[in-house]
Formats: structure tokens, C-alpha cells, sequence
């Protein structure tokens, strides 16, 4: 015979917590919104989603957000691909003719940050009819942020920061608890 488990009471601080992590997946900022302390909301951030209860729900809340989107992260790393591995040769025709906005190829209309049209027109000489000339001004998105928002994500990139003593040794820390940093933890139960 299997248990099945209770869900744990939350308290209104901790659901809150959840509440506004799902709204930007900052656990800091999320923490501070619903009212710890600026000071300790870094902790209490991590420690509340270490909390076996509170991740559940912050996972349960991020499947539905998924699920009432329906934007994938594969979606998400396409689009970025779109964007980062941009061809601006696909707005030309083989002859080197602007496309047409509706015969653009999709993912080189997905990296049109914008189009500018300025149209001159040229007087005609004597009954000759006055040319029309059409200018565009064609800016695509910056391909730099997608491709390192996908390197990150596949781990290509990876800082490294030591830290140490003077002499190399090990760095002394000492660090005294605040009766605001205790009351943040014991209202977290």
C-alpha cells in the first residue's frame, strides 16, 4: 500500500514567494516582493527554493504557465537561432532585388528589427511623368545577445572566479546573524 503525499500548508509568505517567482524566475527579486528583507532576500530566496513543497509548486506553476502558452524552451532556443544565425543575402532575390516583405523566408522576417520606406520623387523634364525612387533602410536585430543567450544555455561559456587570502590561503569570513536575517527564516515556516 502506497501514500500518497499531503500537500504542505504554505505559509502567505512562502506562497507569495512562488507567486512572484513565477513571474521572472528571480528568486531575489521575488523574495523581496513578498516582504522579506532587502538585506537577506538573496538567502531566503535560495533557501526557499531548496524547500521541497515550494518547488513543487514553483515547477507545477511553470508546466502550467508552459501549458497555457504552449512556448516550449525548444521554441524559445529556435527562435534565438532564427536571430543569432541570420543571412541578411536571404532579403535579396538571386539578382539582388529587395524581396517583398510577403516573399521573405520566415526566419530571415523573424530578424527584421525594423524597415524604413523614405519615397522621392524625381520632377519629369517637359510631359515626361515624375519618377518615383523608394529608398529602404532595412535594420535587423543584433545576432550577438541570441547567440550568447544560446551559448549559455548549452554551457559554452563558463567564468571561473578564485578567490583567495593574500598569500593564497583561504579568505576568513565572519559573519554575524541579524535579528532581521532570524525573523526571515522563522517566518519562512
Amino acid at each position: 500500500m502506497t501514500k500518497t503525499a499531503e500537500a504542505v500548508e504554505l505559509t502567505p509568505k512562502q506562497s507569495r514567494f512562488v507567486d512572484e517567482y513565477l513571474v521572472d524566475q528571480n528568486a531575489t527579486k521575488a523574495a523581496e516582493r513578498a516582504g522579506y528583507s532587502a538585506k537577506t532576500a538573496y538567502s531566503q530566496g535560495q533557501r526557499l527554493l531548496k524547500n521541497v513543497e515550494i518547488r513543487r509548486r514553483v515547477d507545477d506553476g511553470l508546466l502550467k504557465q508552459q501549458e497555457r502558452t504552449q512556448i516550449t524552451s525548444d521554441d524559445v532556443l529556435q527562435q534565438l537561432g532564427r536571430l543569432g544565425f541570420s543571412d541578411i543575402r536571404k532579403l535579396f532575390t538571386p539578382a539582388g532585388q529587395l524581396r517583398s516583405v510577403a516573399d521573405l523566408p520566415d526566419d530571415i522576417a523573424a530578424a527584421i528589427a525594423s524597415i524604413e520606406v523614405v519615397t522621392k520623387t524625381i520632377p519629369g523634364m517637359g510631359d515626361e511623368e515624375p519618377e518615383v525612387e523608394y529608398i529602404h533602410k532595412i535594420k535587423l536585430t543584433d545576432k550577438v545577445k541570441p547567440l550568447e543567450l544560446i551559448g549559455k544555455h548549452m554551457k559554452m561559456f563558463t567564468e571561473r572566479h578564485e578567490h583567495s587570502a593574500p598569500g593564497g590561503g583561504p579568505i576568513q569570513h565572519e559573519h554575524k546573524v541579524t535579528k532581521e536575517e532570524i525573523d526571515d527564516f522563522i517566518s519562512g515556516f
